[in-house]
C-alpha cells in the first residue's frame, strides 16, 4: 500500500506529543504566565522546552493563530528555550519580536507573509548569522531595502559566511550588484523568484558553486541566458514564467540548446510557461555511440533537448508551455509536469506549490479532472495532499481557495468518501472553514465550502470545530437581501448542527444570534408574503435550539417570536411542514415552567385550542398543540388565568385528541430526553396531563420512531 492510500485511510490517534502540543495551544495559560508589569506572555519558572518542543510548539500554533511578539517573548530567555529552526508564515511579529528568535543564532530562518517587519530585521539577522545555512524572505516580507547607495557603502546586503541557501521572493525588486559579493560565496543555491534582473544580473557573477538556480517570471535578457551558460556547476535550473506573454525567447531552440549543452551536470530545468520546447517538431538525433554516417536516430520533440535524448533529465517543467510540449510523446525527461494527464498534473501541484498565480491553475486542472470522471480514485490520496497543502499555505488567496474547495467538493463525494479517515476528514474540514473564514463576502468561496461540508456526517463530523462552524453560518445568513444558495444552503446546515447536539452547543447557537437572525429571515418572508424552503426552515432551527434549553426559549419570547408565529399562521395556514415546526418550537417554549404565564394569552391560548383537532401533518400540530396545553394545565388551576378558552373545555379536548390518534402511528421526531414528557406524570390533580404524556410515552416506544437518542 502506498503511503498516499494509507494515509487516506489512516484512522489512528495522532501521537501524544500532538494531543499535548494542541492542548497547551489551545490553553498557554498551563505553561505561561503574564508579567503583571510589562504585560507580556513569558514562560512559568519551572519550564524548560528544548529545541525539538519550541520548534514543534511554533508549528502547531501557527496552525490556529498568528504569531505576534507577545508569542515572540516566550523564547527571549534563550537559557530555557532554543530554536535551531525559525520558520514563521502569515504572522504579526515584528521587528523587536523577530530579535527574540533570532538571537537564538538558528540554522535556518524563513519569514513568508510577514508583512510588518522593517528593513531593520535584516540588521538583525546579519548581526546572528553565526550558524545562519538556509535563508527565506517569501512574499509580503519586505526586509531588503531598495536603497542601493546604502548597500555599495557597506558593500553587502547579506552577511552571512555559511549561508548555503537563499530565497528571495519579491515581486518587481531589483538584484543589486553588490548583492551576492564575499559573504555568500559558499551559496549552492538561489532563488530571486520574480525578481527585475535588467542592468544588475553581472552582481551573479561572483557565484561559483552554485547548484541550483531559480529565477521563475525574471525577465530573459542576452546577458542572463550567457551566465547561466557558464555555472557549469548546476544541478536544477528554474527559468519559468507565471505569465506566458513574458516567456517568448528569440531563436528558443537555439538559447535551450545552449544552456542544455553548456550545463554537463544538469538533472533538473523548468522551463514552464516559454516557448524554449520550440514548436513541436520532431528532429532526428544520433543514437548515443553511433557516427554522424549512421542510420541509427532516435526522435526527440523538444529540438533544444537533443543533446538528451541518450541522458534523460530527471525532471522536466513543461506546464503551460507555448505549442503544447507536455502534450508530445518523445521527451528526454523521467518526471515532467504540465497538464496532459493526471500525473503530470499532480506532480505540477507539487513541484509550484510556492507560487500561487500557477498554483490556481493546476487547481483548476484538478477539479476539471474530478468533476468529469470518476476513474481517478488511484489518484484521491495525492490529489488531497496537493489540495490541503495549497489550501493551508495560501489561506489569503481567493482563487486558490475557490479551486481547492471545488477540488474537495469532487473528491469527498467520490467512492473514496467512506474510507476516508478521520485525521484526514478534519484536516480537509479544518481547510474548508479557514478558507471560508478568510473570504466571508465571497459567494463562490462559501457554496463551495457549504456544499463540501454537506458531504460529512452533520453535525458529528464537525463537533471539534464546532463553535467556528455556526459562526461562519450564522455570517452566511445573516444578510436577508442575500436571498440565494449560500443563504438556503446555510440555514440547512445549521438545522443539522442545532439537532443532536448537548445544551452548551445549543446555547452557544443562542448567544450568537441564531434565534434573531432567524426570526429576520422569517420577518422578510412574512414582508414579501413568501412561504419557501427558508422559512420552514428557519423555524426548525429555532425548534431545534430551543429543545430543553430556556435560555434560547426566552430569546424567542423576548425577540417577538410569538408575533411571529401568529403572522406566519395566519398569512399561510395551509402549509403543514411550517404548522409542525412552528408548535415544535412553541412545545419546548411550554416546557419551561418560568416562561408559561407569557404564554398565558386568550389569543395563544385559542389557538392552541383550536389546532387541537388540525390534522395537519398527520397527528403533529394536534399532538404539539395537545403538549403546549398539557404542560400550561400542569401547573394547577390556580394559573389559569384567562376566562376563553376555559380550563376544562381545554383539558376535555386534550382528552378527546388523545383518545384519536393511532397510538401506532410511524413518527420522525427527535427527543433528547424524555424528561419533560416524565414530568408531566406527576401531575395528579390534572389527569389529562398524564394521559398525554403516557400517550406519548406508549407511541415513542413502539414501532420504528425516533425516540431519545
Amino acid at each position: 500500500m502506498s503511503s498516499e492510500v494509507f494515509s487516506l485511510y489512516d484512522s489512528t490517534p495522532d501521537s501524544l506529543l500532538n494531543i499535548c502540543m494542541d492542548y497547551i495551544v489551545a490553553n498557554l495559560n498551563i505553561i505561561t504566565k503574564l508579567d503583571p508589569t510589562s504585560r507580556w506572555r513569558k514562560l512559568k519558572d519551572d519550564i524548560i522546552l528544548p529545541a525539538e518542543l519550541c520548534e514543534k510548539f511554533l508549528q502547531t500554533y501557527q496552525k490556529k493563530n498568528r504569531v505576534n511578539d507577545n508569542i515572540a517573548n516566550l523564547f527571549r530567555d534563550r537559557s530555557r528555550t532554543r530554536l535551531d529552526r525559525v520558520k514563521l508564515r502569515n504572522s504579526r511579529i515584528t521587528d523587536e519580536g523577530l530579535r527574540c528568535f533570532v538571537e537564538h543564532k538558528p540554522y535556518q530562518v524563513e519569514l513568508v507573509q510577514c508583512e510588518y517587519l522593517s528593513q531593520a530585521s535584516l540588521d538583525l539577522i546579519n548581526s546572528n548569522s553565526d550558524n545562519l545555512v538556509c535563508l527565506k524572505f517569501g512574499p509580503l516580507t519586505y526586509v531588503v531595502s531598495q536603497d542601493e547607495a546604502m548597500f555599495r557603502q557597506r558593500r553587502y546586503i547579506i552577511d552571512a559566511p555559511k549561508l548555503r541557501r537563499l530565497t528571495i521572493q519579491c515581486r518587481g525588486m531589483s538584484i543589486f550588484p553588490l548583492l551576492l559579493l564575499k559573504p555568500l560565496h559558499h551559496l549552492t543555491h538561489l532563488d530571486l523568484s520574480e525578481y527585475t534582473s535588467a542592468g544588475s544580473s553581472w552582481a551573479l557573477h561572483e557565484l561559483k558553486n552554485l547548484r541550483s538556480l531559480v529565477l521563475h517570471s525574471v525577465l530573459w535578457s542576452k546577458e542572463i541566458i550567457e551566465w547561466i551558460a557558464s555555472m557549469r556547476t548546476l544541478r536544477h535550473l528554474d527559468i519559468s514564467q507565471s505569465n506566458e506573454r513574458h516567456g517568448k525567447y528569440f531563436s528558443p531552440n537555439d538559447v535551450l540548446s545552449k544552456l542544455v549543452t553548456s550545463l554537463p551536470n544538469l538533472e533538473s530545468l523548468d522551463i514552464s510557461g516559454t516557448n524554449l520546447a520550440g514548436t513541436g517538431c520532431a528532429v532526428p538525433a544520433l543514437a548515443e555511440g553511433t557516427s554522424e554516417g549512421s542510420e541509427n536516430h532516435v526522435r526527440c520533440d523538444i529540438p533544444g533537448l537533443v543533446s538528451r535524448v541518450n541522458r534523460p533529465l530527471e525532471f522536466l517543467g513543461l506546464y503551460g508551455t507555448h505549442h503544447g510540449a507536455c502534450k508530445r510523446h518523445d521527451i528526454p525527461a523521467k518526471v515532467i509536469t504540465g497538464d496532459a494527464n493526471e500525473e503530470q498534473i499532480l506532480t505540477a501541484g507539487v513541484a509550484y506549490m510556492e507560487r500561487p498565480a500557477m498554483l490556481t491553475r493546476v487547481l483548476n486542472d484538478l477539479y476539471y479532472m474530478f468533476r468529469s470522471t470518476e476513474r481517478y480514485n488511484a489518484y484521491v490520496g495525492r490529489a488531497l495532499c496537493v489540495v490541503l497543502e495549497a489550501m493551508e499555505q495560501h489561506v489569503s488567496e481567493k482563487h486558490i481557495q475557490i479551486s481547492g474547495s471545488a477540488t474537495l467538493f469532487y473528491i469527498v463525494k467520490g467512492k473514496e468518501k467512506p474510507r476516508i479517515g478521520i485525521k484526514l476528514k478534519r484536516r480537509i474540514i479544518t481547510a474548508l472553514l479557514d478558507g471560508m473564514d478568510a473570504h466571508l463576502g465571497d459567494d463562490t468561496m462559501m457554496r463551495n465550502g457549504c456544499l463540501t461540508l454537506c458531504q460529512f456526517k452533520i453535525p458529528t463530523d464537525v463537533l471539534f470545530e464546532y463553535e467556528r462552524v455556526v459562526q461562519i453560518l450564522l455570517t452566511g445568513v445573516a444578510d436577508v437581501n442575500q436571498e440565494g444558495f449560500v443563504q438556503r444552503i446555510a440555514i440547512y446546515l445549521l438545522n443539522s448542527l442545532a439537532c443532536q447536539v448537548d445544551g452548551k452547543q445549543k446555547r452557544f447557537l443562542g448567544n450568537h444570534g441564531a434565534i434573531g437572525k432567524m426570526l429576520n429571515l422569517i420577518a422578510d418572508r412574512l414582508e414579501r408574503h413568501v412561504c419557501d424552503d427558508v422559512l420552514e426552515v428557519a423555524w426548525s432551527t429555532m425548534w431545534n435550539v430551543t429543545d430543553e434549553t430556556p435560555q434560547n426559549c426566552q430569546r424567542f419570547l423576548e425577540n417577538r417570536g410569538m408575533e411571529f408565529f401568529l403572522a406566519c399562521l395566519k398569512s399561510f395556514p395551509d402549509k403543514e411542514e411550517l404548522l409542525r415546526n412552528m408548535m415544535g418550537l412553541l412545545g419546548n417554549v411550554a416546557e419551561v415552567a418560568e416562561l408559561r404565564p407569557k404564554l398565558m394569552d386568550k389569543l395563544f391560548l385559542s389557538v392552541f385550542y383550536d389546532l387541537l383537532d388540525s390534522s395537519s401533518d398527520g397527528i403533529e400540530v394536534s399532538y404539539n398543540a395537545a403538549g403546549v396545553l398539557a404542560h400550561m394545565a400542569s401547573d394547577g388551576p390556580d394559573v389559569w388565568t384567562v376566562d376563553e378558552p376555559a380550563r376544562d373545555a381545554v383539558l376535555q379536548r386534550i382528552a378527546s385528541a388523545v383518545e384519536r390518534w393511532d397510538r401506532r402511528a410511524e413518527r420522525n421526531i427527535n427527543y433528547r430526553s424524555f424528561e419533560p414528557i416524565l414530568s408531566l406524570l406527576h401531575a395528579h390533580h390534572t389527569p389529562q396531563c398524564q394521559h398525554w404524556a403516557v400517550w406519548a410515552l406508549a407511541n415513542l416506544t413502539t414501532l420504528t420512531n425516533t425516540a431519545a437518542w
